[in-house]
């Protein structure tokens, strides 16, 4: 097993949250000390005496061990957009070096560390630099979350083709039915399965109401816990 993992969707609001609490529960349920990490967050919330994200905060609730908001969220930024723009409407470039030292300090506490990204892969973190070279300069195994929506195939077999352009690791993929009303979502993963070689971690179904906790028994990490 990897002491951290890098978790991208194949394109924004395809559930990369609630997949990644559902996964921290799947660890914890087997004895890990696992906790969530969202290094770049672009959207705030005002809580009484500061902002947060709500995603954040999510995958804080959702962890092993208890740990201050700074610790799971270093870098907070108040527009909800492009983390390249939000850090230039708040006048406050990102500094990657402040990702990695929250990473560094996670994984002297807790293993695994599931790292959330922002968006999808090639999210910029400004004109010149990707989350995804962050996530090179780490080389992180990448779990890939797919919205299971029309359109997932092509965006999924992309995605999975980027991460392991440079040399990255694909650890898993896990198939999230955001869309009540899809057609043919079984076919589709059906699909996804046979085409993306990487082992699938489990089907998430459409629940509105449901919780991490309640998903995290259909997620199937075993292939992650291999040595």
């Amino acid at each position: 097993m990897h002491d951290s993992y890098f978790i991208t969707g194949t394109d924004t609001e395809v559930g990369k949250t609630y997949t990644t609490a559902a996964l921290l529960h799947a660890f914890i349920a087997k004895g890990y000390q696992a906790v969530g990490y969202k290094p770049v967050a672009a959207g705030a919330d005002l809580a009484p005496d500061y902002q947060l994200n709500s995603d954040a905060v999510t995958l804080q609730r959702a962890s092993a061990i208890a740990l201050p908001y700074a610790s799971i969220n270093p870098v907070l930024l108040e527009t909800p957009c492009s983390p390249h723009w939000a850090a230039v409407l708040a006048n406050t470039p990102i500094d990657t070096q402040v990702l990695s030292d929250g990473l560094a300090h996670l994984k002297q506490q807790a293993s695994p560390v599931l790292v959330e990204g922002a968006g999808g892969w090639q999210v910029p973190l400004s004109e010149t630099e990707t989350l995804a070279d962050w996530v090179v300069a780490h080389q992180l195994p990448v779990i890939m979350v797919v919205g299971i929506k029309l359109g997932c195939l092509n965006h999924a077999l992309l995605t999975a083709e980027a991460i392991r352009a440079p040399g990255l690791t694909l650890a898993g993929w896990v198939a999230n039915a955001v869309d009540p009303k899809a057609q043919y979502s079984d076919e589709m993963v059906r699909y996804l399965d046979a085409h993306l070689d990487a082992p699938c971690l489990g089907h998430l179904p459409f629940a509105a109401d449901a919780s991490p906790a309640q998903r995290a028994s259909t997620l199937d990490i075993r292939a992650l816990l291999a040595p």
